[in-house]
């Protein structure tokens, strides 16, 4: 396992705050009431995996503008050939993954994005869930973890599954929460045994916060 380093993180693009401040605050603010609690434990200037239950399409802008620090997700391909669209997603940190690629592939991209200081974002379970939990986590996240030594940030997004359902268009403006837990330490080893179990570590903290239910 390799260890952590102090790093200095890439700082937001005008196109990164423009898109934060004139749009998606707004809207995660005002329309769904938006909350963070916890913030205090996200570090500033270190590669970070940020992981996170995943419960609609509403979870990466809010995620990866409510910490403080820009955000990495993985982004199909496709989107990076529309002219605008692919502007905006490069400058908040967006980057390519082939349809059909490799697991070691993705792994390989979000490893290189953490080797220069992003917080790259994880959904722990891979793909939407409709009650908005952590249910059958996968190992990715901790095994990006182990690969370059930096710390993992657990994030439960709670009310975004009720907010914007799988097959609707529309949303209701539900209030949508985020708490941040306190960051865990890389897995001992890149070992089966040793991923599992900071998956598992993983999955508790973050149905525990969600179990908290909204912030008061």
């Amino acid at each position: 396992m390799k260890e952590s380093r102090e790093t200095i993180t890439p700082k937001p693009s005008l196109i990164y705050r423009l898109v934060s401040y004139l749009f998606v605050f707004p809207v995660f603010r005002i329309l769904f009431r938006g909350r963070t609690t916890g913030n205090h434990y996200v570090p500033l200037n270190c590669p970070l995996v940020v992981v996170a239950n995943h419960g609609s399409h509403l979870d990466p802008p809010f995620l990866g503008h409510a910490l403080g620090r820009p955000v990495a997700f993985m982004a199909k391909a496709e989107l990076f050939k529309i002219p605008l669209l692919s502007l905006v997603i490069k400058a908040c940190g967006a980057y390519p993954v082939s349809r059909g690629a490799s697991d070691r592939e993705a792994i390989r991209v979000a490893t290189s994005r953490l080797e220069k200081g992003w917080a790259t974002g994880v959904f722990l379970d891979g793909t939407r869930q409709e009650n908005g939990r952590v249910n059958n986590p996968m190992a990715g996240a901790a095994l990006l973890s182990a690969r370059t030594g930096a710390k993992i940030l657990p994030v439960a997004i709670i009310n975004s599954h009720k907010a914007l359902k799988r097959g609707f268009a529309l949303p209701r403006f539900l209030p949508i929460h985020l708490r941040i837990g306190e960051t865990i330490l890389p897995p001992n080893s890149r070992k089966k045994v040793d991923l599992e179990e900071t998956t598992k570590q993983l999955k508790l903290s973050i149905n525990s916060m969600i179990d908290e239910g909204l912030i008061r």
